[in-house]
């Protein structure tokens, strides 16, 4: 868990006053989903949440290549052979992920997977060769995806291409559950995949909901604390998929300049106005380093982060300055 939602005891919570808080967990995505509402009685709540994971697993089966049958699996069944038509939502998902690509200079991008398997650093945890590495240069190119909006195709043009979302697609979900848990009746919640939250109005008696940042190199201990109101937060860490050889940290965040582990940081948290972003930065920024990430941060508008640089030296954007708590 990259960043913490601090929701102690909330199960199903009413007290003598509207509203009530319901709190439900599901695996999904493959990894574990939390969603917690402020609703006006604890049926809405109970059926806010089932919206809201029905959304999510809607979403899992159209964006996930795990499933042979989503559309982005059937894009990449067919690299090198022929476009493919794709749904609006896909489409979409995927212009935006190349539009953060873009600004992070290719520290964020969707291409990468054939590199990440190379290193398997969950499975076989071994390095790969350089020549190895190298033969994977032109299947991880970002910029040779081509997108025909009018036709709603999607083209990888390269046998072995393939493009994932994964590092913004947790976001996304966090931040289309959130229009339905609003729709269903929901006054304020958070929607909590692994690391990636989004949040919207407050908990009973608060302002927002409170929420920790990690802290990369001590267990269970928090770097910072901070209000989250209508705003979503990711974390983008060395420090969870990793093996060491020979003393030496490799992780599963690659800069897809080198196809190495990126080094200029041990993580980075972004808070954004949608998950989406903040998933997609977090990931860019970390392969930018500290310089040249927190200088992005601060030319976007509503996007802040707190980088935490290979040293373990803290920066902090303009914006969050007054926000943070720190132990």
């Amino acid at each position: 868990m990259l960043a913490v939602i601090l929701l102690a005891g909330c199960g199903s919570v009413r007290s003598s006053e509207l509203p009530v808080v319901v709190k439900r967990t599901q695996m999904q995505m493959g990894t574990l989903v939390s969603i917690t509402v402020v609703a006006p009685s604890r049926e809405i709540g109970r059926s806010s949440i089932e919206a809201g994971f029905r959304e999510i697993k809607r979403l899992e089966q159209m964006l996930s290549t795990w499933i042979q049958t989503s559309e982005l699996s059937q894009v990449n069944a067919a690299a090198g052979q022929r476009p493919v038509v794709v749904g609006p939502e896909t489409l979409d998902l995927i212009v935006r992920s190349l539009e953060m690509a873009g600004l992070t200079e290719g520290g964020f991008n969707i291409a990468v997977g054939p590199a990440v398997e190379a290193w398997s650093v969950t499975d076989r945890q071994r390095v790969p060769s350089h020549a190895e590495l190298q033969s994977l240069k032109s299947l991880v190119d970002w910029t040779t995806i081509q997108i025909d909006r009018q036709a709603r195709t999607i083209f990888l043009p390269k046998p072995g291409m393939r493009i994932d979302v994964g590092g913004v697609g947790k976001g996304y979900a966090a931040d289309r559950a959130v229009d339905v848990l609003k729709r269903a009746g929901a006054r304020g919640g958070v929607v909590a995949l692994s690391g990636d939250i989004k949040t919207f109005g407050d908990l009973p008696g608060m302002q927002g909901f409170p929420v920790g940042i990690r802290h990369p190199r001590q267990k269970d201990a928090m770097a910072a604390t901070i209000d989250l109101k209508n705003e979503a937060i990711s974390t983008a860490g060395d420090y969870e998929r990793y093996f060491e050889q020979d003393g030496v940290r490799y992780h599963h965040i690659l800069d897809p300049q080198s196809l190495q582990p990126a080094r200029k940081c041990q993580s980075v948290t972004v808070i954004a106005a949608e998950g989406t972003v903040a998933d997609g930065l977090d990931t860019g920024i970390f392969v930018l380093g500290p310089e040249r990430g927190m200088a992005l941060v601060e030319r976007l508008p509503d996007v802040e982060a707190v980088i935490i640089d290979d040293q373990g030296e803290m920066t902090v954007s303009s914006g969050l300055r007054s926000r943070l708590r720190y132990p």
